[in-house]
């Protein structure tokens, strides 16, 4: 009867179940063939089920071929002879309302009646003599969040599988997914050994690869080599020769890593390794980077973990400089807690490149960092040699996706101008637009510390002993005390930037004892005045640029020297060579440019300056000297690095001044300084100074009229009384 029996003559009774019973349409478009010895199988062809009441396929499949072998059966052991599909296409809907597309097939009695079933027996041993699936297409999608996943050309062939058996694993699939963004082929190729019994689990010769793009990645290819072993019972996971590459294109930048782990064990909660080593490369538009991290020794267990002598080296290579930093520490923590300690922390770095110093800077820092990764903080205690400095450094911090950062820092010298850009004296000047000030760093920046420097130098002025606090909020920096000794002086006061959309700056200063021409010649290259005194500013600008910045400028300076000079000119030798030309019948304005020979000296000079948008003026210029007295008012445009500026110099009246000639005092000559900073002219008006000196004669003869008069008159009354 076996041997007639013909299922295909029962498809409609079957489809008309499948109907009835689950509100589904079936297809079975192919032929059925059974077997019933040595094997019980069947093979069926073209099959596919519908949607619950809908026409909509849900799932389909080519072909299907099972077989059993039939008399280990009766000893409760289930041998497959093969298990075979081909074509297997189904899709899973989960729905806004939480249901899904398969809720009616697994049904809760039939659930719990297979339950029922299985309870307190054995599981039925089994053993197949291979697998093969192909060209099977497996989608979930998700109404409500819109995710979807695709395995897409499944293949699958094994060898035999069964308890204590090795068996060959080739497996290929492409997974495709939106949320995250994933399109992915790979393929593994495994020797595969299990023992249900024992939960005894072996891949060896572990090879998978996969290439495609996930996430912002493309090109991506990665690479799986080693062995891999579990055991449930005793919870013993392990890995040999386990090794693990990627590589691919982020962004614009290529990248490649490589895990290399000989030796991994984890037992009950305790793991142990030797010789990770992880090495990672990215070669971008702004370099290449590649690093190389070595553990020697791992320990530790669900808590707590302990290396040896972790090294980390760095490789930076970029278009103008190289840097290479090597870190070395032990290193330990507590998963738990979240904390990380590197006890005994040592970073050398070396750095290369024609903008440095001597072209090559090496530095080399000692001390440890402590991370609470679940407070979010990290301490740090440095000591040693950094960019040709000695440093001693302190810094905290708190938070890490938004932190606070404290910091204690001793500095033995620093030259900043020695990391600056180079200036090229024979570089033209271009028409390209002044590049605007960002100072956008400083808006998130929290910052709160004291930094000491022993000598410093930055802009080419030279200071010692600089001490600075600083605190930094919600993009306004304070740097309050800012004090330090320049320049045979000192200096004391603060400097605020507030850096919003158009950043302002703060500047109070006083500089007392300080000798200005050294200042100025070092800060400005201006070599126009000597003296050594105070110097105060209380001023404010604001702008996108630094030219705006100058124009903006806004509130006081002053100015208080003693035994100085202004150079560019001899006030007091020009004005006793043109005592000649009082008797010559009058005289013209004279204009010079500035002589780096000429000096007028003095022993005092005061003066104040109200600044406003970027001009400073004065009225209250006073300038002494045993021959010279100079007052005078105007205007310095230290927006454009000009001024306007007229001077009046009176000669003291002395019969002999500087040089040893003969001079006519008390004659005052009007002086105007004009023109840009680097080329001064002045010019002294001679023909108000003949018309002072003719007025003084007139004023002396009047006083000698007077004087005889009053003599004459004196001689009158005492005749008449006599």
């Amino acid at each position: 009867m076996a041997a007639t029996f013909d299922p295909n003559e029962y498809k409609d009774q079957i489809i008309k179940a499948v109907k009835d019973s689950k509100q589904r349409d079936l297809r079975l478009d192919g032929k059925i063939t059974l077997s019933f010895f040595p094997s019980i199988g069947a093979n069926v062809g073209k099959v596919s089920l519908s949607e619950f009441n809908s026409d909509k396929q849900f799932a389909a499949i080519d072909s299907a071929r099972v077989s059993l072998a039939l008399l280990p059966l009766f000893s409760g052991q289930a041998v497959v002879d093969e298990v075979a599909l081909s074509g297997l296409q189904a899709t899973l809907i989960k729905r806004k309302d939480g249901t899904t597309n398969i809720d009616d097939l697994l049904g809760a009695k039939e659930e719990k009646a297979a339950e029922k079933k299985t309870d307190g027996k054995q599981p039925v041993k089994f053993d197949i003599a291979a697998i093969s699936i192909e060209k099977t297409s497996l989608t979930y999608r998700d109404e409500d969040s819109g995710a979807q996943y695709a395995i897409k050309d499944l293949n699958l062939h094994t060898g035999r599988i069964a308890n204590g058996v090795p068996s060959k694993i080739d497996l290929s699939a492409a997974v495709q997914a939106n949320q995250p963004k994933l399109d992915i082929a790979a393929q593994l190729k495994t020797m595969l050994t299990f023992d249900l019994g024992k939960q005894q689990y072996r891949l060896e010769n572990l090879d998978l690869q996969a290439s495609g793009a996930a996430l912002d990645v493309s090109n991506l290819k990665l690479k799986a080599n080693g062995d891999t072993s579990a055991d449930l019972s005793t919870q013993e996971f392990g890995a040999n020769k386990f090794t693990l590459s990627a590589n691919g294109v982020k962004g614009k930048d290529n990248f490649e890593i490589t895990l290399d782990a000989p030796a991994l064990s984890l037992t009950r909660g305790k793991f142990s390794g030797d010789k990770l080593t992880l090495n990672a490369k990215l070669d971008g538009a702004s370099g290449n980077i590649t690093a190389a991290l070595s553990l020697p020794g791992l320990e530790g267990d669900a808590k707590s973990f302990r290396v040896g002598a972790m090294t980390l080296d760095l490789d930076v290579k970029q278009p103008e400089q190289a840097f290479k930093v090597k870190l070395t520490s032990p290193l330990s923590g507590n998963f738990q807690a979240r904390q990380f300690d590197l006890s005994n922390l040592v970073v050398a770095v070396n750095a290369t490149g024609d903008r440095l110093p001597g072209k090559s800077i090496s530095s080399e820092m000692k001390g440890s960092v402590q991370i609470d990764a679940k407070k979010e903080t990290v301490q740090a205690n440095l000591a040693g040699g950094l960019l040709q400095s000695q440093v001693k450094a302190k810094v905290g911090v708190n938070g890490f996706a938004d932190p606070a950062i404290h910091f204690d820092v001793d500095v033995d010298q620093f030259d900043a101008d020695l990391y600056m850009p180079k200036k090229s004296a024979g570089t033209p000047k271009t028409n390209e637009p002044e590049q605007p000030l960002d100072l956008s760093g400083l808006r998130k920046l929290k910052l709160d510390g004291s930094l000491r420097i022993g000598a410093l130098k930055v802009a080419n002025i030279k200071s010692t002993n600089v001490r600075l606090d600083v605190k930094a909020r919600n993009g306004q920096l304070n740097v309050a005390p800012l004090s330090a000794n320049l320049y045979q002086g000192s200096m004391k006061g603060s400097v605020s930037v507030n850096a919003q959309a158009t950043p302002s700056i703060a500047v109070n200063q006083t500089l007392s004892g300080v000798n200005v021409a050294a200042l100025t010649r070092d800060a400005a290259n201006f070599d126009t005045l000597e003296g050594r005194g105070n110097v105060g500013m209380s001023l404010t600008m604001q702008g996108n640029t630094v030219s705006a910045m100058k124009k903006a400028l806004n509130g006081t300076m002053s100015l208080n020297l003693a035994d100085g000079a202004i150079k560019g000119i001899n006030i007091a030798k020009k004005l006793r060579d043109a005592q000649g030309m009082l008797g010559k019948g009058g005289a013209s304005a004279q204009t010079q440019s500035a002589n780096k020979d000429e000096k007028t000296d003095f022993s005092e000079l005061k003066a104040s300056f109200k600044v406003n948008n970027g001009i400073a003026h004065n009225d209250d210029l006073s300038l002494k000297s045993p021959l010279l007295r100079v007052t005078g008012n105007g205007d310095i445009n230290i927006g454009n690095d000009s001024m306007n500026y007229v001077a009046k110099a009176t000669l003291a009246k002395t019969l002999e001044g500087q040089g040893g000639k003969d001079v006519v005092g008390g004659i005052t000559v009007p002086v105007r300084v004009s023109g840009p900073f680097a080329d001064l002219k002045y010019t002294l008006d001679f023909g108000a100074m003949v018309g002072e000196a003719a007025k003084q004669k007139i004023e002396a003869k009047k006083e000698e009229v007077k004087t005889r008069l009053q003599d004459q008159l004196k001689g009158g009354l005492k005749g008449l009384f006599r």
